[in-house]
């Protein structure tokens, strides 16, 4: 067991998704450690379970539980939903940030890699956004943090239905927050944007090419030369969920080690 922390996510129940690893664990930590009730899903119900339960080892006691979801899936969104509220007693911050990547220029994609794409990136988001609003609106002040990527704004042709994807999770975020303060509930949804960050979906890279190869080809546009770690992002996940944030609603916060600058 950890020493406490300041408690800056004291009495925040957040579902996250895409938690069995990467980024999703990696925040869900971090909120637990910081005060809150965490949730976490992902299609891998062995390894996002063994999250949990490394949670509750590290808090020294029941801050965290796990679901197997298919994010892509309308009814399984609601009836996560529902099983997250009635084991955190509520729910208050939505992250989403399952996702996957995706190779192929716009003459070599096919139309099912593309929906694929689109139903995990994207048609999730929507999803999440839509079945939590209720939720989210009886925990004011809450909060959605949406993971997209610097694909959003750095384009790369060789993945045209990633960085689509990725572009319109920004766009989307920007729609749910506007919606929220036309409604004037108290829901803020903002959009996460990293470089490349030392997860599973730079290990292809790594196998291909060895680490130290792979690093310095991937890090060659980032001015901090050097690739993110999960914490980079974790701590943003938490400012975002966190009522620090509390006047910060349709931003986007990019995490690149200065690359968007260049």
């Amino acid at each position: 067991m950890t020493p406490p922390l300041p408690p800056r996510a004291a009495g925040k129940r957040a579902l996250v998704t895409g938690a069995a690893g990467g980024l999703g664990a990696a925040s869900a930590r971090m909120l637990a450690r910081y005060g809150a009730k965490v949730f976490l899903t992902d299609i891998d119900a062995q390894s996002v379970a063994a999250v949990a339960a490394q949670i509750n080892q590290e808090c020294g006691g029941t801050v965290a539980w796990s679901a197997t979801q298919d994010v892509r899936d309308e009814a399984t969104w609601e009836r996560t939903l529902a099983d997250a509220a009635e084991a955190m007693g509520g729910l208050s911050v939505l992250v989403n940030n399952a996702g996957i990547g995706s190779l192929g220029g716009v003459e070599r994609i096919e139309l099912k890699e593309w929906h694929r794409v689109m139903g995990v990136n994207l048609d999730s988001i929507m999803l999440g956004c839509k079945h939590a609003m209720p939720y989210l609106r009886d925990a004011q002040p809450a909060s959605i943090v949406n993971i997209s990527s610097l694909a959003a704004f750095k384009i790369d042709p060789d993945y045209t239905a990633y960085n689509t994807s990725k572009a319109a999770v920004a766009a989307l975020t920007k729609s749910v927050a506007m919606d929220c303060t036309r409604q004037k509930i108290d829901v803020r949804c903002n959009s996460i944007h990293p470089a490349f960050i030392r997860t599973g979906i730079v290990q292809p890279f790594f196998d291909k090419l060895g680490e130290e190869e792979a690093t310095r080809k991937l890090v060659r546009g980032i001015p901090m030369h050097r690739l993110g770690e999960p914490d980079d992002v974790a701590y943003a996940v938490l400012y975002l969920a966190s009522d620090e944030s509390r006047y910060v609603t349709a931003a986007e916060l990019v995490i690149d080690g200065g690359a968007r600058a260049v």
